[in-house]
């Protein structure tokens, strides 16, 4: 039996991985838990989101959900790029009712049986990854996604002393499930193993980022669309400063990119002009400092 990790333990082990992780909004009480509960948890499952017009997109419907199912529908998105959407931490729409044979394997850590019936509720006992990714066998798989993916799973079965076996794919646990569709789950779980077995090694550090240059308050406001309003928005987000995004960041300011930078200031315990949601340099250089 194991307790679900705090939603900053989550982040510690994951960023512990070497992974880059994105806070999004208020995703620490984003969750399902007034249908049920959420653990013990036993294991990790993997999926990927199929059809979908842009990584902002998914990662906005996987926290917010749809009409037919609400969200959260998984507590991480991996993109293309192998950066870790955080969207949910609780019960989460991703596993449904899969197959308690698989459900009692993943516990025992045995091999798994193949899944037949829906008679277990997966919600309950795992966590759920959504992988960027149509499916379509011709969307293709980033190394650099997949490896993410690998960590990520790794991270949580480290955090819990679980093997690899704890780490299925959605085709696995449900009848008539494809994904993930496009790599192979044993050769994924063969990573995990290797991961585990190297312990808290990370991938070679990469270049440190230099700040970009402050383009000056002229730059933000209403009206105003470039590069500069993009990267304070996506800063603003990895800070876990953008609660107020309804989609993610864009190149056009609005209100909640205002919102945001006000919630950064006041984090500062500046008030008055020094909290008025415009970022001026001492703003910028904390923000990405």
């Amino acid at each position: 039996m194991a307790t679900p990790l705090s939603a900053n333990r989550a982040i510690a082990v994951l960023e512990a991985a070497g992974l880059e992780v994105i806070q999004v909004r208020s995703w620490r009480d984003n969750n399902r838990n007034h249908k049920g509960p959420w653990g013990p948890v036993h294991g990790v499952v993997i999926h990927h989101t199929g059809t979908y017009s842009s990584q902002a997109q998914m990662v906005a419907m996987c926290y917010s959900g749809h009409s037919e199912l609400p969200g959260p529908l998984c507590h991480t998105v991996i993109d293309k790029a192998g950066h870790c959407h955080m969207v949910g931490w609780g019960r989460a729409n991703h596993a449904g009712r899969g197959d308690a044979a698989v459900l009692a394997a993943v516990k025992n850590q045995e091999p798994l049986p193949a899944d037949r019936q829906a008679n277990a509720d997966g919600n309950v006992h795992f966590y759920g990854t959504e992988l960027i990714n149509r499916g379509d066998g011709k969307d293709p798989w980033p190394k650099e996604q997949v490896e993410a993916a690998a960590r990520w799973a790794a991270a949580l079965c480290r955090a819990h002393g679980w093997t690899e076996r704890s780490v299925i794919g959605h085709l696995e646990w449900q009848p008539g499930k494809i994904d993930p569709h496009g790599f192979s789950m044993d050769s994924f779980r063969a990573r995990v193993a290797q991961l585990l077995k190297d312990g808290d090694s990370k991938p070679p550090p990469k270049p440190k980022p230099t700040a970009p240059a402050y383009p000056g308050r002229a730059g933000f406001g209403p009206g105003k669309v470039n590069e500069s309003i993009l990267r304070l928005g996506q800063q603003l987000a990895k800070k876990g400063f953008g609660s107020h995004y309804k989609v993610g960041p864009s190149r056009s300011w609005g209100e909640a990119d205002r919102l945001n930078v006000q919630a950064f200031q006041r984090a500062q315990n500046w008030s008055g002009s020094d909290a008025d949601g415009y970022p001026g340099p001492e703003t910028w250089r904390r923000l990405f400092a």
